[in-house]
């Protein structure tokens, strides 16, 4: 694979720099530049002290760690939030903790949400009267019949 050029600006040098952690992983870990609490069902918006700027065809994606997901119930609300490649402010991290009891803790520096950068297309709506035939048709959600 090849990696493609991001340029990344700091906006808090005392942080890390984004990196992936082991050969094969899809997303970077973000981290937060700032020390806060979570309390029950409360939802904050997080700063991670780095702007980016992706080429045109890419989009930053920021998806909830799947740790802080099943330990601690905390999640990026808008997941996966989106990066256009036209951004060029401080990725920022809308967080929610969905535990019902307990609240949570973010210090300086915490992996808060991971960021994978991935390749779209762009599509041409083309309006029809009616759309053309599928197996599946106009049956919504449960109608697999799975689990």
């Amino acid at each position: 694979m090849k990696p493609i050029d991001v340029q990344i600006q700091i906006l808090d040098t005392e942080l890390e720099i984004p990196r992936y952690a082991k050969d094969g992983d899809a997303g970077v870990d973000l981290r937060s530049t700032e020390k806060l609490v979570l309390e029950p069902g409360q939802r904050a918006l997080v700063k991670t002290g780095i702007a980016i700027a992706l080429p045109a065809g890419y989009v930053g994606l920021v998806h909830p760690r799947s740790g802080l997901a099943v330990k601690h119930g905390i999640t990026v609300v808008n997941a996966p939030g989106t990066i256009d490649s036209g951004y060029r402010g401080e990725i920022m991290v809308c967080l929610l903790n969905t535990d019902r009891s307990e609240s949570f803790s973010i210090e300086r520096g915490d992996r808060i949400a991971q960021l994978v950068i991935q390749k779209y297309e762009h599509a041409n709506f083309r309006q029809v009267e009616e759309l053309e035939i599928s197996a599946r048709g106009s049956t919504g959600f449960g109608s697999s019949g799975v689990r």
